[in-house]
């Protein structure tokens, strides 16, 4: 179902004020609050500009925080150097629900009271322009709507925006989980989080999650990115007590933010608040605030496992170029497909099967050629060799971040994957800026990825974006986006890579999926990396630092509808029941509850099967060994199941004794509760299924 919008309650439109009322509100602030009154959003016009304040609880989250624009040839737009008045205010509530066609969770709730003020300076040119909140009982938003207008760029309407001026006053120092931006790689997400108080930051990019010492989860994002640039978030001020935090856009190569033609509608600038860490996830605000999909039959977009020609070449035993070790021959992806056939895998991806990747690729990436295979790799046949195996070849176009010469092959590539019958491909961008200079998530390539979304749609394709523009609910729309990498995933655990710190992925939880499915690539069995170039174990520090348990409860724990089996054949066939919960597991989920977290420390998370009676469960820890006792009670009560547990075995230990899986059965019921031991960087998986009569382990 591509999308399903039913109403809950009628919407009810609250028409807005007469003009001379709503100067009158220029002196008093208005508000709005959510469905459930615990969270206010305040708008006010002080000192001549126009702000809004955050509580919850009756307690300020955000300070009042300033909003406007700069503008190329024009003075600052609410700056309050050209005081602003209030001209107009209307209150809308809405309460409906929609479903997903894939994702966390089937089904959302869409239920907000929103205000819309509209502001003018009062001499001038008396320039004028809309802000847009919305309250949800779970975070709030707003957004800028400027319209046509004399002293806003061009005759034409033309503008070049230089700053979005968008701040967020913390009510107190808030301790922060962040990656920097602009280093040590600019602009790219690929760094392990930090932990530090808001106030030590400089320029760190969003998702930002945020906790109060009091208690209060904050997270800054946005929604619906369209034709606009990706927002960081610059620390302002003093580097004592309570921080500002302003949207810093990323730039085009002149150093412009946004360049366009009025009416501008931004992005929206989105808060998500919790009262505890654990009701962060599933997060559904971003997908809220974007439009209902415009995809007539979302089916062909399925939820899959694949494998591929990809941890080889990390390991070094294969090479993304030609030459005796080349990885994308035909033989070798024939073995692939033979693999994911018998598994039960959806498709197999083949890297380096195209020509342009001889020499520096990265540096000369516009040799790259989109429809022409390497001589040793037969494209239409593999392709038909999948399809014959029942699985789906899955396409792979990187660019090193030459988008001029993808897009002039961009129409072409994708009908020749549909032609073929390949339905799903892997973009990359590898590379700190463009062909052209411009910055990773500008608005020239906030533009670039939403034309390859929208091509890939037009011929029935989906999209696992790596080195991309960052998440901001635009699934909603266009459901062929199913997953990107957008942080540092498990490529880093490859001999030379560095490793993860084995607190990664409990960070990532509240972090970087808060914004939507990411594409870690799971599921490395030969820990120790024996495969490895060189020898039978590389450097400590260049290995995964995970048990094998971990790496299954990755699947459950880190969301992706593309789940990618990515170890080596040969590997999985020296771990069958390892590989049995690989094939086993779902990708595509009812609902989601998450039974325990602590930042940086642990996560256990369940997730029910889509459309079955089944749930399974994820837990991993850091480098610290503990038990989490989670209870069971989202089971159905007055039934039995059985859980399947893919545990830590004997001795297991994230550095030195990675390997051992206890797997054992138990029969449980919705009042269990269940003991998750965990070995240091390790984890659990579980299955839990409904038991048949009489059973008993």
């Amino acid at each position: 179902m591509a999308h399903l919008a039913r109403p809950l309650l009628a919407a009810a439109l609250l028409l807005a004020a007469p003009a001379a009322r709503a100067q009158d509100a220029a002196a008093s602030p208005l508000r709005v609050a959510s469905p459930d009154g615990r969270t206010v959003v305040t708008l006010a016009v002080r000192d001549g500009a126009l702000t809004y304040a955050v509580a919850r609880g009756g307690r300020a989250v955000l300070l009042p925080s300033r909003l406007g624009f700069a503008f190329q040839g024009a003075a600052p737009l609410g700056d309050g150097a050209n005081p602003l008045g209030v001209t107009a205010a209307a209150r809308a509530e809405r309460d409906t629900a929609f479903e997903l066609p894939w994702g966390e969770v089937r089904r959302v709730r869409d239920r907000y009271r929103e205000l819309r003020v509209t502001v003018a300076e009062q001499r001038p040119p008396a320039r004028r322009f809309t802000v847009a909140v919305r309250a949800f009982d779970d975070g709030v938003a707003l957004r800028y709507e400027v319209p046509a207008q004399p002293g806003v760029g061009d005759a034409a309407g033309e503008y070049v925006m230089t700053d979005e001026r968008t701040e967020f006053a913390l009510a107190a120092d808030m301790t922060a989980w962040s990656v920097p931006a602009n280093r040590p790689m600019p602009d790219r997400q690929e760094q392990l989080y930090g932990s530090a108080p808001v106030s030590t930051l400089d320029t760190v990019l969003t998702p930002l999650t945020l906790a109060s010492p009091w208690g209060t989860y904050a997270v800054i994002h946005e929604a619906d990115l369209v034709d606009y640039a990706g927002m960081d978030l610059a620390r302002v001020g003093p580097r004592t007590g309570p921080a500002t935090l302003r949207a810093s856009l990323q730039r085009w190569n002149d150093g412009a933010a946004v360049k366009g033609r009025l009416p501008l509608v931004t992005p929206w600038r989105t808060v998500q608040l919790a009262d505890r860490v654990e009701d962060l996830a599933p997060s559904t605000l971003g997908l809220r605030l974007n439009p209902p999909s415009r995809v007539a039959d979302a089916r062909p977009f399925r939820p899959m496992k694949y494998n591929g020609v990809w941890w080889g070449m990390h390991l070094g035993l294969e090479t993304w170029g030609a030459g005796p070790r080349h990885g994308a021959t035909t033989a070798n992806a024939r073995r692939y497909l033979d693999f994911a056939a018998a598994n039960g895998l959806g498709g197999t991806l083949v890297e380096g099967w195209n020509v342009g990747w001889d020499g520096d690729w990265i540096r000369n990436g516009g040799a790259f050629r989109f429809t022409e295979a390497a001589p040793d790799f037969d494209l239409p046949a593999v392709a038909a060799y999948a399809r014959a195996k029942g699985v789906t070849l899955v396409g792979h176009h990187e660019t090193a971040g030459h988008v001029t010469n993808y897009e002039r092959q961009l129409d072409s590539a994708m009908a020749l994957y549909r032609a073929l019958g390949v339905t799903a491909v892997k973009t990359g961008y590898v590379g700190d800026t463009t062909d052209q200079g411009h910055a990773h998530q500008s608005q020239p390539m906030v533009r670039h990825h939403r034309r390859v979304i929208e091509t890939a749609a037009r011929h029935g394709i989906a999209v696992d974006a790596h080195e991309p523009v960052k998440d901001t609910g635009e699934r909603r729309t266009w459901p062929n986006m199913m997953t990107r990498e957008a942080s540092r995933g498990q490529e880093y655990n490859s001999p030379g890579g560095g490793g993860n710190a084995p607190d990664h992925e409990t960070i990532l939880f509240f972090t970087r999926l808060l914004a939507g499915p990411m594409d870690f690539t799971p599921g490395i069995v030969d820990v120790p990396l024996s495969r490895a170039e060189g020898g039978p174990r590389p450097p400590e520090g260049s290995r995964p630092r995970t048990t094998v348990a971990k790496q299954l409860a990755l699947y459950v724990v880190l969301y992706s509808p593309l789940q990618m089996a990515a170890d080596l054949p040969e590997s999985y066939a020296a771990h069958p029941e390892v590989l049995r919960f690989i094939r086993d597991v779902a990708v595509d989920w009812d609902t989601t509850r998450v039974l325990a977290g602590r930042i940086g420390d642990y996560v256990a998370v369940a997730r029910k099967t889509r459309g079955r009676d089944e749930w399974f469960v994820g837990a991993i820890t850091d480098e610290a060994a503990r038990t989490l006792t989670v209870p069971l009670d989202f089971l159905p009560p007055g039934r039995r199941y059985v859980a399947e547990v893919w545990a830590d075995g004997p001795g297991a230990h994230g550095w030195w004794n990675p390997a051992p899986v206890a797997v054992r059965r138990r029969v449980v019921t919705a009042g269990t509760r269940l003991a998750l031991a965990l070995a240091p960087g390790g984890g659990q998986a579980v299955r839990l299924r409904p038991a048949g009569p009489g059973a008993t382990f």
